[in-house]
């Protein structure tokens, strides 16, 4: 068996063991705290049962988690490149931004709904602001991560700030963008989600996964809501099998990270 195909085997064996072992405890449960931990089995009844509607909550969190992580990576790149301009502007902002990360999203959602209005407008700008500080952050940390003796050539040879940032800065922080992409593309579902739960709009077909989850949760329709959980996890996965394509294919032929290796 080859090496690909294994490390492909390994993750479903230790789901199905996971899953096998999750069923083995359910079954062990009394009907009174059966309820308490739904089996797998029960779960994907609710899946099917449930699929109409969690369909379109997923087409809805799934628009406001890619929105809100195609804003942060825009707003991220800019203000990286500002960032790594000068050890005085790193000083200064940087502080802010923790003070921005630390900030509540409970606090931060009745101010957005306010200023931009309830719905996806909220849910994006929310899913922005889980996603936009590991992006910052490793983009930053790329760019002024470059190879000394590389700038050192450069500026020997002459070029210009400009070139020096466009021809060796940011094609050296490409493998730490796409790392805090990555972890961005983890967050975006679970922040649509909260923006769900805190600004979102339930009128007609807005609910996102969030909205669903509430339903499911005050009805105690727990297998429901297990389900809800499986697919968000899909949608993450989905995001991150995106930005790993994309990294490979913007990577693969030069950082040994993405590079190809038989066997």
């Amino acid at each position: 068996m080859s090496r690909k195909n294994f490390n492909f085997l390994l993750p479903v064996l230790a789901g199905a063991l996971v899953l096998g072992a999750w069923q083995a405890v359910c079954l062990l449960l009394d009907d009174d705290h059966r309820f308490l931990l739904p089996a797998p089995v029960a779960v994907l009844r609710a899946l099917h049962a449930e699929w109409p509607a969690l369909s379109i909550a997923a087409r809805n969190t799934a628009v406001g988690a890619v929105l809100g992580l195609a804003l942060s990576v825009a707003v991220s790149g800019a203000l990286s490149l500002l960032l790594a301009s000068a050890r005085w502007v790193r000083a200064g902002l940087y502080p802010w931004l923790m003070v921005l990360q630390m900030t509540p999203i409970t606090i931060i959602a009745p101010m957005l709904i306010v200023w931009v209005g309830p719905g996806l407008p909220s849910v994006t700008l929310i899913t922005f602001l889980v996603c936009f500080f590991p992006l910052v952050v490793n983009t930053t940390q790329g760019l002024v991560s470059a190879d000394r003796q590389l700038v050192e050539l450069f500026r020997m040879y002459r070029a210009t700030r400009w070139q020096e940032l466009w021809r060796l800065r940011a094609p050296a922080a490409l493998p730490s963008f796409f790392t805090g992409l990555r972890i961005a593309a983890t967050l975006a579902p679970i922040g649509a989600l909260w923006g769900d739960f805190t600004a979102g709009e339930s009128a007609g077909d807005g609910g996102g996964l969030g909205f669903r989850a509430l339903i499911y949760a005050s009805n105690a329709k727990y297998p429901a809501l297990f389900a809800t959980a499986a697919v968000t996890c899909a949608l993450g996965f989905a995001l991150v099998g995106a930005v790993v394509v994309a990294a490979r294919l913007a990577l693969g032929h030069w950082h040994d990270s993405y590079a190809r290796k038989d066997g």
